[in-house]
C-alpha cells in the first residue's frame, strides 16, 4: 500500500513538470549518473584488483573526483540556464584536481606494489579520471574551439606525463589516443546536451509568445472594431451638442431637437457597442472543437472528439465553446498532456461537455488550473450560469485532469420567457 502510494506520488511528480523541466531533469540525473559509472568502472575495480591499502586509496580519489564533477556539472547546468555566473573557478579546479589524480596513478602504477593488477587498477584510474573530467568541464565551456582545444591538451596531457615515469612511447600514444576518443565522446554530449536543453527552452518559450501574440491580436481587432462604431458616432453627438450650445445661448428652439438628435445617436452606439461585445463574446461550438482539435494535434497532443453539436440554441452553443477554448488554453500551458478527449452529449435536457486530459500541470493547484489566482474557471462558471448552467473541474484518477460543464438545452432566460 505505501509503496504503492509512493510511486504514485513519484509518477505525479514527474508528470507535473513542464517538458523543458523534464529535459533538464534528466539531463542533471545523466550527469549524476556519470559519477556513478566512473566510480563503477574505475573505482570499485581497483580495490578488487590492487587490494584493500592500494586500491582503496585510489577509490577514495575516484569517489573525490566524481562528486567534484557532480557538483561542476549542476553548477555548469545552472550558469547555461543563465541562473548563476560561469563556474570558472570549479572548471579550473576540476581539471587540476583530474591532472592530480592522474599523475598519482601512473607514479601508483609505476613505483607502488609490484603486482599485475596495481598497474591495471592505476592505468583505469587514468584514463577514467580523465576522460569523465574532460566530459564535465565541456559543460562549463560556450565556445565550440575551446572544447576542442581542451580535449585536445588532455589527450597530449595524458601522453606527456608518462614520459617522465619512462613509459614507452607506444603507451604513451595509446593512452593518448583513448583519452582522446574518451574525452571526445563524452565533450560531444556534453555539448549536445546543452544544445537541446536550449532547444527545449526556446521552444517552450516560443510557444508562450506565439499564445501572447493571439491574445494581443484579438485585443487590437476588438479595439478596431470598437473605434470604427464609436469614431463616427462621437464625433458627430460632440458636433450636434456644441450646435445646440450655441443654438440654446440664442433662445433657439431648435436646440431641443438637436438634444433629441444626440439622444437617439448615443442610444444607437450603445446598441451597436452592445453588438460588438456579444459579438466577441460569443462562440461557435462546432468551430472552437475544430480549432481545439487542429491546435492540440499541431502540439503533438493526441485530440478525439465525440458527438456533434448540432441544434443547440446560440446561448448554449457560445457558453460551451468557450469553455472548450478555455479548457485547450489549460491542455497547452499547464499540463504535459499526451491525449485530450473531447465529448459531447444530451442527457435529459441537458447539454454535457466533458474535456479530459491526461496532463496534470505545475499550474494546477488542487487539480484546477488557475486555482492559484487565475480567473478562468470563475469566468466560465460566470459564462454557464448566465444560461443556467454549471463547472465541475478536478483530477481523476491516474493523473488526468476532467473538466464537466452541463447546461439545459433551453437556456435559462428562454425557459423564463
Amino acid at each position: 500500500m505505501a509503496g504503492g502510494a509512493q510511486a504514485r506520488t513519484a509518477r505525479g511528480w514527474w508528470r507535473r513538470k513542464s517538458t523543458p523541466a523534464k529535459v533538464e531533469t534528466y539531463t542533471r540525473w545523466s550527469y549524476h549518473f556519470f559519477g556513478v559509472a566512473e566510480v563503477v568502472s574505475a573505482g570499485v575495480p581497483a580495490v578488487a584488483q590492487a587490494g584493500v591499502r592500494v586500491g582503496g586509496l585510489l577509490m577514495l580519489l575516484v569517489l573525490a573526483h566524481a562528486g567534484l564533477g557532480a557538483v561542476t556539472a549542476a553548477r555548469a547546468l545552472d550558469w547555461t540556464r543563465g541562473r548563476r555566473e560561469q563556474p570558472t573557478r570549479l572548471l579550473w579546479s576540476l581539471g587540476v584536481f583530474s591532472a592530480a589524480i592522474a599523475v598519482t596513478a601512473i607514479g601508483t602504477g609505476q613505483h607502488g606494489p609490484d603486482g599485475e593488477g596495481v598497474e591495471e587498477a592505476a592505468g583505469a584510474v587514468f584514463s577514467v579520471v580523465l576522460i569523465f573530467g574532460a566530459g564535465v568541464i565541456a559543460l562549463g565551456v560556450r565556445r565550440r574551439a575551446r572544447v576542442f582545444g581542451m580535449v585536445g591538451g588532455f589527450a597530449v596531457g595524458a601522453g606527456a606525463v608518462m614520459f617522465p615515469f619512462g613509459m614507452p612511447a607506444a603507451a604513451a600514444l595509446g593512452s593518448s589516443l583513448a583519452v582522446l576518443l574518451g574525452a571526445g565522446f563524452l565533450a560531444f554530449t556534453s555539448v549536445f546536451s546543452v544544445w537541446l536543453l536550449d532547444a527545449v527552452y526556446e521552444l517552450d518559450e516560443a510557444r508562450e509568445t506565439r499564445a501572447r501574440l493571439a491574445v494581443a491580436e484579438e485585443r487590437l481587432r476588438f479595439g478596431r472594431d470598437l473605434h470604427d462604431v464609436m469614431g463616427r458616432n462621437l464625433a458627430v453627438i460632440a458636433l450636434k451638442s456644441e450646435l445646440a450650445v450655441q443654438l440654446a445661448r440664442r433662445g433657439r428652439s431648435e436646440a431641443v431637437e438637436q438634444m433629441v438628435e444626440v439622444q437617439r445617436i448615443a442610444r444607437e452606439s450603445q446598441r451597436e457597442v452592445r453588438d460588438v461585445v456579444r459579438g466577441y463574446r460569443e462562440a461557435d461550438l462546432g468551430v472552437e472543437i475544430a480549432g481545439a482539435q487542429g491546435v492540440l494535434t499541431a502540439a503533438g497532443i493526441e485530440c478525439r472528439v465525440s458527438g456533434v453539436p448540432e441544434g443547440l440554441p446560440a446561448e448554449v452553443q457560445s457558453a460551451l465553446g468557450w469553455v472548450v477554448r478555455e479548457a485547450t488554453t489549460n491542455v497547452l500551458r499547464h499540463g504535459d498532456a499526451k491525449r485530450c478527449e473531447v465529448g459531447l452529449r444530451v442527457r435529459e435536457g441537458q447539454v454535457v461537455l466533458t474535456v479530459e486530459n491526461d496532463g496534470v500541470g505545475e499550474g494546477m493547484v488542487d487539480g484546477s488550473p488557475g486555482a492559484g489566482g487565475g480567473s478562468g474557471l470563475v469566468g466560465l462558471r460566470e459564462r454557464l450560469a448566465a444560461v443556467g448552467g454549471s463547472l465541475a473541474a478536478g483530477a481523476g484518477d491516474g493523473d488526468v485532469f476532467r473538466l464537466v460543464a452541463e447546461v439545459p438545452v433551453r437556456p435559462a432566460g428562454e425557459a423564463t420567457a
